[in-house]
C-alpha cells in the first residue's frame, strides 16, 4: 500500500475531464487517504452523504443562493465523469470523510458586482457569470488574468507543438487508460503540477485577487485536516491551484487575505443538471464542448471507438436512415486510419466525426448535426433524491400555490377562471408562467361558457415528474417570476422564426412578465424589420394581434405591440399581391391559409380597445379586391378573396355571382375554375351552407361541372372531392337533393311536397314550437321569460 511521505497528496485535475476522473480514482485506490478534500463550497459538506443514495444520478449541481435575495445564486455542476464526483463517491464507498475546502458560498455570493463581472470575464467558468445575477462556480480552470490573459491548456499545447488545446489534452490525458499516464497512479498529477508551476512562475496571477483568497482558504482547510488526520490527506482541485497549495505560507498571512470579506446568508441544495448545460452553448458554460462524448469515454470499459460507432448507428437507424453493420465496421477503420495519419494515440472526437460524416452520413452535415446534438452533447438529465433540500424555485412555487389556494393534485380536474377577480388572475399568471418554463401542470382548454378574454379554462393534473421539471427550471431563477422572465428572454434571443417571437410575446402578456416583454419586443422589431418574407409576416401577425386583446382585462400596456402589429399589417398589405402571383398549387394553398390568418387578425385589429390605426380594414379590403381581380393570382386565392369580401358585406350577392360566372365560363381552364371554387366555398368556411341558401351559386357550380370536358374531369375531380368532402353529412345530403331536383326547386310548393327537409314556402310554426322546451332548458330562459319565451325565440 502506498503511503504519504511528503505531506498532502495534491491531485490537480481538469474539471469535467474523464481522464482526470479515472486518474483520481486510481490515485485514491493506491493511496487510501484518511480524508478527501475537494474544491467546492464548505456549506455543502452536509449534502455529501446524499451522493450515495440510489436516487442520486449525475449530472447534478450544488446550488447556493442568498436567503434574503433569491435572485443571487451560484451552481457547482458535477457529472459522472467529473473528478470531484469520483472523489466523493470513492470516499463514501470507503467510509472516508469528504469535505469541501473552497471559499465558502457565503462570501462568493456576497462579492461585489463589479469584481464578480471582472472575475467572470477572466476565468471563463471558474466563477462564470450567468443570467440575472446567477453564476456557475468552480466550473473550469481554463484561463487566468495576469495583465495578459492566457489559457493554460493553450500554452501547454503550443509548447508541445500542437495548435489545438482540446486535441492535445485528449491525447495526453483523456485517451490514457487506468492511471492516466503510465503505470504510476500519481504520474499524471506530478506532470501537471510541474507544468502549472512553470506557467504560474512565468505569468503569475496578476490581478486575480479572488484566486489568491480562494487558495488561502484552501491552505487553511488543508492545515486543519492535517492536524486531525495527519499527512494522509488527499486534495482534489483544479490543476491551476496546485502550485499555490504546495506553497509554504504562514497561517497569519492566509487569514489576513480572508479578513473583511463580505458575507451573505446562503442556503444550499442539490439540483438536477443536464449534459447540455455542461456545454458552452448552453449559456452556463462549464468548459467542455462535448459532454456526451466525455461521458462515453469515461463509461466505456474498453473499445470506446467501436462502442461509440454502435451508438451512432443506433441513433441513425431510429431516424429511419439505412445504416448497416458494414457501415459501423468501415467507420471504425476510417477513424483508426485518420488517427494514425494524424499521429494520435486513439481516434478522438474529430476523427470519429469525420468517419461518421463520410461513411454513415454520406458526406451530409444534416444527420451529422443530429449526432452532435443527441450524442456529442446529449440530453442526459440527472436526478436528485426527495430527501434533498428543496430548491428556491420549488419553495416559491409552494408559497404561490398556498396563497392562491391551488393545491397540486394527482387527479385531473378542470378549473374555470374569471380574470376580473384578483385570485383567478393570479392563478392564471402562475399557470402561464409555469407553462413557459416547461412545467405543464395546467393545460388550457376551450371555455364552454364564454369566448371573452376575461375567462379561461384549465385542465390541471400534477404528475410526479413535474417536481423534476421544477428543479430543472431552477437554472433560470429562484422565483417563478424571475425564472419565467429569464426563460422568456433566452427563448426570444434563440428563436429563429418571426412567428415564434410573436407567439412568445403573446405568452409573455398572458404570464404578465413586464421585464421580459421589452426584450421580446426588441427582438421582434429587429426580426420583423429584417424579414421580407410575406408568409413569415402573415404567420407572425395573428398571435401579435391576439395579444392586443389581453391588455384590457390584464391591465397590460400594449402600445408597443400595437405599433409593431400595425407595421406588420402594412408590410403584408404591400407585399401580399406580388407574393401571390405566379406560384404553384402547393404554394397557393399555403398562401390561402395566410390570407385567412391575416383576415382574422385584421378583424381583431378593428375591434374596440385595440388602438388600431384608422383605415386598417379598408386597406385590407382594397388588397382583397386586388387579389380577386388579378388573373396572375391562383384561383384558390382569388376565390377566397371574393368569399371574404362577401362575408364582410363589401361585395353583394349579385357581384359574387357575376364573378363566379366569369370564372366558370368555358374560357377558363377547368383546373383553375375548380381551384376558385375550392377557395370560395372550401376550407371549412361554411361554403356548403352558402350553396344551400343561394341557388344561383349552386346552379352556376352545377352547370359548370356538367360542362367540364371528359378529358379534364379526372383532373378537377380530386379538388372538388377535397372541397365537398369537408362539408358535414347533412349539408352534403341537402346539396345532393337540391342538385337532383334541379335549379329553382327550393322554396317551391313542389319542393315542399317532395319532402326536401328544411325547405317550404313559409315557416312551419308547429315544428318550431316543438323545440322550444329544449331551448328554454339549454339557455336557461324559461324562468326569465315565462310564457313569452316562444315570442322571444321567434
Amino acid at each position: 500500500m502506498t503511503t504519504f511521505t511528503a505531506g498532502p497528496l495534491l491531485l490537480g485535475v481538469r474539471h469535467h475531464g474523464p481522464g482526470s476522473a479515472r486518474a483520481v480514482r486510481a490515485a485514491l485506490e493506491a493511496a487510501t487517504p484518511e480524508v478527501v478534500l475537494i474544491e467546492g463550497p464548505p456549506e455543502a459538506d452536509a449534502l455529501i452523504p446524499l451522493a450515495a443514495e440510489k436516487d442520486m444520478r449525475p449530472p447534478v449541481a450544488l446550488l447556493a443562493h442568498v436567503v434574503d435575495e433569491p435572485g443571487r445564486s451560484a451552481f457547482w455542476p458535477l457529472a459522472e465523469f467529473s473528478p470531484e464526483w469520483v472523489a466523493i463517491r470513492w470516499a463514501l464507498e470507503h467510509g472516508v470523510p469528504a469535505r469541501f475546502i473552497d471559499l465558502p458560498a457565503t462570501h462568493t455570493l456576497a462579492w461585489g458586482n463589479e469584481e464578480e463581472e471582472r472575475t467572470a470575464e477572466g476565468e471563463q467558468g471558474q466563477e462564470g457569470k450567468g443570467e440575472k445575477g446567477e453564476k456557475e462556480a468552480g466550473a473550469s480552470d481554463r484561463s487566468v488574468d495576469a495583465g495578459v490573459r492566457i489559457d493554460p491548456l493553450a500554452v501547454l499545447a503550443e509548447t508541445a507543438g500542437h495548435d489545438d488545446p482540446e486535441r492535445w489534452w485528449e491525447d495526453v490525458v483523456e485517451h490514457r487508460g487506468g492511471a492516466g499516464m503510465g503505470a504510476d497512479a500519481f504520474a499524471p498529477f506530478t506532470a501537471l503540477e510541474e507544468a502549472m508551476g512553470a506557467l504560474r512562475e512565468a505569468y503569475g496571477v496578476g490581478g486575480h485577487d479572488r484566486d489568491l483568497v480562494r487558495e488561502a482558504h484552501m491552505r487553511l482547510q488543508m492545515r486543519a485536516a492535517q492536524r486531525e488526520f495527519g499527512d494522509e490527506v488527499a486534495v482534489v482541485c483544479g490543476a491551476w491551484h496546485v502550485p499555490a497549495l504546495r506553497q509554504k505560507t504562514t497561517v497569519a498571512a492566509d487569514r489576513a487575505l480572508l479578513k473583511g470579506l463580505p458575507k451573505a446568508k446562503a442556503d444550499m441544495t442539490w439540483v438536477p443538471w443536464t449534459h447540455r448545460r455542461l456545454s458552452r452553448v448552453s449559456g452556463y458554460g462549464a468548459g467542455i464542448d462535448s459532454p456526451g462524448w466525455y461521458g462515453h469515454l469515461f463509461a466505456a470499459p474498453d473499445r470506446p471507438v467501436e462502442r461509440w460507432m454502435t451508438k451512432v448507428a443506433r441513433l441513425l437507424r431510429d431516424e429511419d436512415r439505412m445504416v448497416s453493420s458494414a457501415h459501423v465496421i468501415e467507420a471504425v477503420r476510417l477513424a483508426d486510419t485518420l488517427a494514425a495519419m494524424r499521429g494520435r494515440p486513439l481516434p478522438g472526437l474529430t476523427e470519429t466525426t469525420d468517419a461518421v460524416r463520410a461513411v454513415m452520413c454520406e458526406g451530409s452535415d444534416v444527420p451529422l448535426g443530429l449526432v452532435h446534438d443527441r450524442l456529442v452533447v446529449g440530453d442526459v438529465l440527472g436526478e436528485v433524491p426527495q430527501s434533498a433540500p428543496a430548491v428556491p424555485l420549488q419553495r416559491d412555487l409552494a408559497r404561490a400555490q398556498k396563497r392562491l389556494r391551488l393545491k397540486p393534485e394527482p387527479m385531473e380536474r378542470e378549473l374555470e377562471l374569471d380574470l376580473r377577480g384578483e385570485t383567478d388572475a393570479g392563478r392564471s399568471r402562475l399557470l402561464h408562467r409555469l407553462r413557459l418554463l416547461g412545467i405543464a401542470w395546467g393545460e388550457p382548454t376551450a371555455s364552454r361558457g364564454s369566448t371573452g378574454t376575461f375567462r379561461e379554462t384549465w385542465r390541471l393534473r400534477w404528475e410526479p415528474e413535474l417536481s423534476v421539471r421544477v428543479a430543472e427550471a431552477g437554472v433560470w431563477g429562484t422565483t417563478v417570476l424571475s425564472a419565467a422572465t429569464g426563460k422568456a428572454e433566452a427563448d426570444a434571443v434563440a428563436a429563429h422564426a418571426l412567428a415564434d417571437v410573436t407567439a412568445l410575446a403573446e405568452r409573455c402578456l398572458l404570464a404578465e412578465l413586464p421585464d421580459a416583454l421589452p426584450v421580446v419586443m426588441r427582438v421582434l422589431a429587429d426580426r420583423a424589420a429584417l424579414d421580407a418574407d410575406v408568409g413569415h409576416l402573415a404567420q407572425a401577425l395573428p398571435a401579435l394581434v391576439r395579444s392586443l386583446r389581453y391588455g384590457d382585462v390584464r391591465g397590460t400596456d400594449t402600445r408597443a405591440l400595437t405599433d409593431v402589429a400595425a407595421g406588420l399589417a402594412e408590410r403584408i398589405f404591400v407585399g401580399l399581391p406580388p407574393a401571390c402571383a405566379a406560384i404553384d398549387a402547393e404554394a397557393a394553398e399555403h398562401m390561402r391559409r395566410h390570407v385567412d390568418a391575416v383576415h382574422g387578425a385584421v378583424g381583431l385589429l378593428g375591434e374596440p380597445g385595440t388602438a388600431a390605426p384608422g383605415g386598417t380594414r379598408e386597406r385590407w379590403h382594397s388588397v382583397l379586391r386586388v387579389l380577386a381581380g388579378r388573373d396572375t393570382v391562383p384561383g384558390v386565392i382569388r376565390g377566397r378573396a371574393v368569399r371574404l369580401l362577401l362575408d364582410d358585406g363589401e361585395l353583394g350577392q349579385d357581384e359574387a355571382a357575376r364573378l363566379m360566372g366569369l370564372v366558370l365560363s368555358p374560357g377558363t381552364e377547368p383546373g383553375d375554375a375548380a381551384a376558385w371554387i375550392e377557395g370560395f366555398v372550401g376550407g371549412g368556411s361554411g361554403g356548403g351552407m352558402l350553396l344551400v341558401h343561394d341557388e344561383r351559386l349552386l346552379g352556376l357550380v352545377d352547370a359548370w361541372l356538367t360542362g367540364v370536358p371528359a378529358e379534364a374531369f379526372t383532373d378537377v375531380l380530386p379538388l372538388l372531392r377535397r372541397t365537398f368532402s369537408a362539408y358535414e353529412a347533412g349539408v352534403r345530403r341537402t346539396l345532393g337533393e337540391l342538385v337532383r331536383r334541379g335549379p329553382g326547386a327550393r322554396g317551391s310548393a313542389e319542393a315542399a311536397a317532395s319532402g326536401i327537409p328544411g325547405f317550404a314556402p313559409d315557416l312551419d310554426l308547429g315544428r318550431a314550437d316543438a323545440v322550444l322546451p329544449v331551448l328554454s332548458l339549454l339557455l336557461g330562459l324559461d324562468e326569465a321569460y315565462g310564457d313569452d319565451f316562444a315570442g322571444v325565440v321567434r
